[in-house]
């Protein structure tokens, strides 16, 4: 050790002497102590020396500066090998690649001579690594097109997975007194967004948890300190009920399990105590389980789940269990491995108190997640559950989402809580927590979800959107008269299902539209009128669509009529009447195409509107400019051969029409009730945040009689611009829609577009 101290301090004086903090020098001591220590374990003798080597000539060459953002960049290389080492457990060709990397990428080291020295499959790890750190250099936003090769490229390996996000965790740790605090949002949202679920995934809890506590403690210091400082003066009280609630467990554990165990507790995360105390509204000093108990059972072997159930045992005879937290992880571990046994019993003192059971190879699976299933299964016999984070990973990324979209998906998918439930044949099938009968029926195949009708779940006939619940035995319902909807997307949880969904409302789509260009051409045919496709392209545009595939399909459905169609070609092969007034562009019109489906429908003989003088029957339709709903204050414009157009008194089409042809307008009113649905959009401006559009979403789908037909997401300078539309039944309905929209936290304005 003597000659490794040496190298050390000759390392250390070939940086400047102002090139390490004191923090640093500490720190690289240290990260280089273990890295030795881990010679014979994890490294051969021979890595270690050419390791050295190598590093040497990285710091003569200058490859281990400061980057632009101030980080140590061989002290942030130590400290990655270092929790890749103790708190993973990877092993030589994981810490090879964080070691190699920033050789590799300042051609210290070229591959030929990396894959001579440390072997091919090293080489591609690095190569994996370099693909996703040049992305990152590219792109500085993860929503940005190339986040989906982003992911594609570093899903080679899971390795390469777990070694970014030790990286990440790194970093976050190092920016603790950065200050830079722009770099250090964007890296903590980084973190929130994307590698603190992955490490949920992954089952790096204590990487996950700790990443979580830094996010709070950069991006809300106040709350991070104050809760921090509440649980370092009750921490003697809280230690002292600790001992008060083990000691008897203890006793009497001794007494009945015939293995060695060991007991001991601990507070929960303060990322995971501010979350409890907002979903609560409650006070830090109002939440009683603020620890958990653990106790760990020295086994191995056949018989771990009937230790750790006999403890169960032993603990629910001593203190009151609560059988609604029960939580059985024995029976149906985690997708990434997780075993365990959760219960929540009544304590001392009235307190419930969290208790957790689980084997020595549990707990340690628990803290280090994949990279400890693979030390007792093997990395190559058990890739599963890395396969299965790869495979949930890539069809987010196929689902064709837009960019606000794919990062919501995401976290989501990877995020949640999981619900097993089975198929009448015993089969597990794993969803996340919301997940419904849709989403199970898109899991067993395409057609199944396409055709689903609804399903028998443990006996009883349920909808489509019954949300499933571990133990359940699902069957599913179809009829072949079933077409996939577009509300469906906000029925499902996983992003398979919605993929799959939109892909289904496409093909359809396309289908119907083909149907209704065939249906035209054909009526043309028979009029003997030759289709000039310039012609209709104005047409189209003129009608109020954005593609041809919308009017199409509306075409098919007889949403608008081919008579209309051919009228409006006509008027354009002919001389304007005098007096007309010129039609107004469609790149006025501010609604999604779907905003036209009832507005198009003429409603002669309707009760709903009275023109004038309680004169009904009138030939009129519902103008596309400013989409009146029933509720708004009307009028009525004459138009030459096309009846009467029904505006908005406030809109500005109509008031520049009433100054020319004031003989035209006719007055109007509604009548009756509301017939039926109408579009609007709603153009929605607040701040740049994830969670606003699902609250939104939420608000929506509350509300009766009220449905979300598109939605569009634009974000600049910390803002974002929505515009939705939605089906509403009246004026009042909407009034209330806005009012509830604007309460959600993070809206700035919310407005009705013409």
């Amino acid at each position: 050790m003597k000659a490794e101290r040496k190298n050390i301090e000759r390392y250390m004086k070939i940086f400047r002497t102002d090139s390490f903090t004191s923090e640093e020098s500490i720190l690289f001591r240290a990260d280089y102590r273990i890295l030795y220590a881990a010679v014979g374990r994890k490294l051969s003798v021979n890595d270690w020396h050419l390791i050295k080597k190598f590093i040497l000539k990285g710091i003569e060459a200058g490859c281990y500066g400061r980057d632009s953002h101030g980080v140590q960049q061989l002290v942030h290389t130590l400290e990655t090998c270092r929790v890749l080492l103790e708190q993973v457990g990877l092993g030589r060709r994981s810490i090879l690649m964080a070691l190699l990397y920033p050789l590799a990428e300042h051609k210290i080291i070229d591959k030929d001579e990396m894959g001579q020295h440390f072997g091919e499959e090293v080489v591609g790890l690095v190569t994996n690594m370099a693909k996703v750190q040049h992305l990152y250099a590219d792109h500085d936003s993860l929503e940005d097109e190339n986040f989906s090769k982003l992911m594609i490229s570093f899903a080679q390996d899971i390795r390469v997975i777990i070694c970014m996000i030790c990286d990440r965790y790194t970093l976050m740790k190092a920016l603790n007194h950065n200050p830079d605090i722009e770099y250090r949002h964007k890296v903590t949202q980084e973190c929130r967004l994307l590698y603190t679920p992955i490490a949920h995934r992954l089952g790096l809890y204590v990487i996950k948890g700790e990443m979580e506590d830094m996010a709070v403690k950069y991006d809300y210091r106040d709350v991070y300190d104050d809760i921090a400082n509440q649980l370092q003066e009750t921490k003697s009280a809280r230690e002292a009920y600790i001992q008060q609630f083990i000691a008897p467990l203890e006793a009497r554990l001794k007494e009945i399990l015939p293995v060695p165990f060991h007991i001991k507790g601990r507070t929960k995360s303060i990322s995971s105590i501010w979350s409890k105390m907002k979903r609560q509204q409650n006070r830090i000093d109002q939440i009683y389980d603020l620890f958990a108990i653990r106790i760990i059972i020295d086994a191995e072997g056949p018989n771990e789940k009937a230790l750790c159930w006999q403890a169960y045992s032993v603990v629910t005879d001593m203190y009151q269990p609560n059988p609604k937290r029960l939580k059985d992880w024995l029976s149906i571990p985690k997708s990434n491995g997780y075993e365990s046994l959760h219960i929540t019993v009544y304590g001392p003192g009235n307190r419930w108190v969290e208790v957790q059971i689980r084997t020595k190879r549990m707990d340690e699976i628990a803290e280090r997640g994949l990279a400890a299933h693979w030390k007792y299964k093997g990395i190559k016999s058990d890739g599963n559950s890395a396969d299965q984070l790869l495979a949930s990973i890539r069809e987010v990324l196929e689902s064709g989402a837009p960019k606000g979209e794919l990062m919501k998906d995401f976290s989501m998918g990877l995020y949640n809580e999981e619900v097993f439930v089975f198929t009448p044949k015993g089969e597990v099938h794993k969803f996340p927590k919301g997940a419904t009968v849709l989403d199970f029926a898109f899991s067993i195949h395409s057609k199944l979800g396409m055709q689903c009708v609804g399903a028998r779940v443990s006996g009883k006939n349920v909808k489509i959107n019954h949300q499933l619940k571990s133990g359940e035995t699902v069957e599913i319902l179809t009829s072949s008269q079933q077409t996939p909807k577009l509300d469906w997307l906000n029925i499902v949880k996983t992003s398979k299902a919605r993929s799959r969904i939109k892909a289904g409302i496409k093909e359809i789509e396309n289908r119907e539209a083909q149907t209704g260009k065939e249906l035209l051409q054909r009526r043309f045919k028979n009029r003997k009128i030759e289709m000039d496709d310039a012609e209709m392209s104005r047409v189209i545009l003129k009608l109020g669509y954005k593609t041809q595939t919308a009017f199409y399909h509306d075409l098919s459905v007889e949403t608008i009529s081919v008579d209309e169609v051919l009228k409006e070609y006509e008027l354009l092969q002919t001389p304007q009447i005098q007096g007309e007034p010129a039609a107004h562009s469609a790149a006025e019109f501010t609604a999604s195409p779907e905003a036209t489906v009832e507005s198009d429908k003429k409603q002669a003989g309707s009760d709903v509107l009275v023109i004038d003088r309680d004169l009904k029957g009138i030939d009129y339709k519902l103008a596309r400019c400013c989409h009146p709903i029933y509720g708004d204050s009307i009028v009525g414009f004459v138009s030459i051969a096309r009846g009467i157009t029904i505006h908005r008194s406030d809109c500005s089409n109509i008031k520049n029409l009433e100054k020319q042809y004031p003989y035209r307008i006719q007055r109007a009113r509604w009548s009756g009730k509301s017939a039926g649905q109408y579009f609007i959009t709603l153009r929605v401006v607040g701040n740049d945040d994830i969670g606003i559009v699902t609250n939104i979403s939420s608000v929506i789908n509350k509300e009766p009689n009220t449905l979300l037909r598109s939605i569009s997401i634009d974000t600049e300078g910390g803002l974002f611009q929505g515009h939705l539309t939605v089906s509403v039944s009246d004026l009042s309905s909407l009034n209330t829609l806005i009012r509830k929209i604007q309460s959600v936290k993070g809206v700035k304005n919310v407005s009705r577009t013409n």
